[in-house]
């Protein structure tokens, strides 16, 4: 019989339905029943693309011992962390104080109030690697709830205190400075790894954030190792086994330095961030590599992760056929066979050798530069080119015919706001029409699907919207709006987002804390209400709604958004400038504030080719902190930016401003160059 779960949209939860443990979802009916029968809570967390939780599920919770010594002793609740990023938040920080690291699965044991007091992630079904099997802890857990419950309150009560710092009041220190960008630089090139790009050891993980933040300060001070890290880290990545060489789109991690071996499951959030970084990149380099990795992970997240009704999925599992990366592996007889006499050269550039690299197979990855294999080869850069691309091809027909990794179709509100981002930044950049496209069908989606009153929704999935929207889906979907609204346009994209910032400020902004907390002030009553500004494998809640905030202030000339967003700043000065690899995206938004944003104003009808051709200007260079606006200014229009900006002899004009002041208008796309050339460095020295 199917357990609780059966009823669950969560691909992940619905994993878990004919258990033979009785799972329930996590809710009032369960929290009840261990209330009502005095009975110790097992959670468990995990998600749909989670290799080990695929692991534990098999070896435990499909095996009928474990589930009755679970059933017997516990109220045993399910959650899918990417639909409760709170709950997995919360309980995360309890694991980390009690084990000195987190992870997924997590398994977690709660007092019937949700109070925590044991916990860890992964459990194997017997003593392994200096871990008990699963059965002995729920045995000597049950056990030390029924005969030392006095002991276990006091660890529930000790553990209780570690959430005191998420209610704790915000203080700003002072005036933020240019200092904080010095000193984040110099602490990411202590870490940097000169050989192969990145930061730290094994295992890597492509620290997007920390990158983007490294292009800015190239261009605002014209320090070229910056550009030089943040270029041969993507560069490394995408030529490395983490990024899919057949098919398009970086997975999650590396388990190597060398971005060899990937931890194989692909994460939308991960290649929606990579996309943006990309685009950028290539605005700054015109590089040509990055341009085809980028405008091959945007084919991809439209070819494979696109739902009928525009909606992006969430993510593809790491394990096909029970085996983790079946899907993406090669033999080489296999090639041979299907690529004839394109064969040689296909394998000379993608390190596929007999033996392989990993379980006897193939990850394929750039084994030599291009120039070096074709001289080898004895070919021309266009034929080499040519033999690659058409081998690309074949194997992603032949893989087609493979079984599939699973495909986590739930739609995430903040994960969607992100890719839309992603995506729009290569429509800007590569002037796609078709990524044009796929973004304002995501972007009406969202408006339709996910945003009631200007409250966003978390999940979506087979037609139900359903959980009430964190800090971060309501930031990130804004500012997707609004950056749909520069490749349209159409004010009705400004307007949209900023009901949502309207709504999101009153809901989730404390007065007595002066922050933002991650749930809203009339969400579920947890242990505690969490409050997590850290940027991890995705930018915090608290990051985007202040770039969210500083964004309206500069387009509507909002000095109250600005005046939060500023506080919320200077409040987290002191741990940007010790640990800039946590603030990532925070760095973004104090360069916007302190160097000040470049705005720019395009006035004049957008489908007119004098219009597009100033557009096109703006699209192939990179500037930092960007407000953008367009077209004709109108009564009644939010648009500040578009105010007092007339035509110059009746053509399409640019306006380029920082801080208070702007060159003069221009109305030729060269003009316009040379002065967003100029603006980055000359908006270091600007006072704002």
């Amino acid at each position: 019989m199917a357990n609780h779960l059966a009823r669950e949209t969560s691909p992940y939860l619905r994993q878990h339905a004919d258990n033979p443990v009785d799972w329930f979802p996590w809710g009032p009916e369960a929290l009840e029943k261990a209330r009502a029968e005095d009975r110790p809570i097992l959670l468990s967390v995990g998600y749909a693309a989670c290799h080990w939780c695929h692991v534990m599920a098999h070896e435990s919770f499909e095996n009928e011992e474990t589930a009755r010594l679970m059933n017997d002793n516990f109220v045993n609740i399910k959650v899918d962390r990417e639909e409760r990023p709170d709950i997995d938040g919360i309980y995360m920080q309890a694991v980390q104080a009690m084990t000195g690291h987190g992870g997924w699965p997590m398994t977690m044991f709660l007092l019937p109030d949700g109070s925590p007091f044991y916990g860890g992630t992964y459990f194997p079904p017997a003593d392994r690697h200096g871990l008990p099997s699963f059965r002995k802890v729920l045995r000597a857990v049950s056990d030390a709830y029924a005969q030392r419950r006095e002991g276990v309150a006091q660890t529930a009560e000790q553990l209780r205190g570690i959430y005191e710092s998420n209610l704790a009041p915000a203080r700003s220190p002072g005036r933020l400075t240019r200092d904080i960008f010095e000193l984040a630089f110099r602490s990411l090139v202590d870490r940097y790894d000169e050989q192969n790009g990145g930061f730290g050891n094994a295992p890597k993980f492509p620290a997007t954030m920390v990158l983007d933040f490294l292009l800015r300060y190239s261009r605002r001070t014209g320090t070229t190792d910056a550009l030089e890290i943040a270029v041969d880290s993507f560069r490394k990545m995408a030529r490395g086994g983490i990024y899919d060489q057949v098919g398009g789109g970086f997975a999650r991690y590396s388990v190597d330095a060398e971005w060899l071996v990937p931890h194989f499951e692909k994460m939308l959030y991960d290649n929606a961030l990579l996309a943006r970084l990309g685009a950028h990149l290539w605005q700054a380099t015109g590089d040509d590599e990055i341009r085809r990795v980028t405008m091959e992970t945007v084919e991809w997240l439209g070819r494979e992760m696109t739902s009928p009704a525009g909606g992006f999925y969430s993510s593809l599992d790491a394990d096909s056929e029970g085996h983790e990366g079946k899907f993406y592996i090669w033999d080489e007889d296999e090639i041979d066979s299907l690529l004839g006499d394109d064969s040689r050269a296909f394998k000379s550039y993608y390190g596929v050798t007999p033996g392989g690299n990993f379980e006897g197979k193939n990850i394929l990855h750039v084994a030599d530069d291009r120039a070096a294999v074709a001289a080898a080869l004895g070919l021309e850069d266009p034929a080499l080119d040519a033999t690659l691309t058409r081998s690309r091809r074949t194997l992603y027909d032949a893989r087609a015919q493979r079984v599939w990794p699973g495909r986590d179709e739930k739609i995430l509100a903040s994960w969607n706001g992100l890719a839309l981002r992603g995506v729009v930044a290569a429509a800007r950049a590569f002037q796609r029409d078709d990524f044009r496209l796929l973004a304002t069908r995501n972007a009406e989606f969202l408006a339709r699907e996910m945003v009631r009153d200007g409250r966003v929704m978390r999940s979506h999935k087979d037609g139900v919207t359903r959980i009430d929207g964190f800090l971060e889906d309501h930031a990130a979907v804004a500012l997707g709006f609004l950056s749909v609204y520069e490749i349209t346009f159409d004010e009705r994209w400004v307007e949209r987002a900023r009901e949502i910032a309207d709504a999101m400020i009153p809901a989730f902004w404390s007065e007595d804390a002066g922050a933002f907390f991650d749930t809203a002030f009339d969400s579920e009553q947890l242990i505690t209400r969490p409050r997590d500004v850290t940027d991890n494998a995705t930018p915090s809640g608290t990051s985007l709604a202040i770039e969210l905030l500083l964004h309206l202030a500069e387009l509507q000339q909002d000095s109250d958004f600005r005046r939060r967003a500023v506080f919320g700043l200077e409040t987290l000065a002191e741990p940007m400038t010790k640990f800039p690899t946590a603030f990532g995206h925070l760095l973004g938004c104090v360069d916007m504030e302190v160097n000040g944003a470049i705005e720019v104003a395009l006035v004049g009808h957008p489908a007119s080719s004098a219009f597009k051709g100033l557009e096109r200007a703006l699209s192939e260079r990179y500037v930092p902190s960007l407000v953008l606006a367009g077209g004709a200014a109108r009564a009644g229009s939010s648009i500040r930016l578009l105010d007092d900006r007339p035509l110059i002899d009746s053509r399409p004009t640019a306006y380029v401003c920082r801080g208070y002041s702007c060159d003069r208008p221009v109305t030729e796309p060269a003009g316009l160059s040379v002065q967003l050339e100029n603006a980055a460095r000359a908006s270091v020295t600007t006072t704002v």
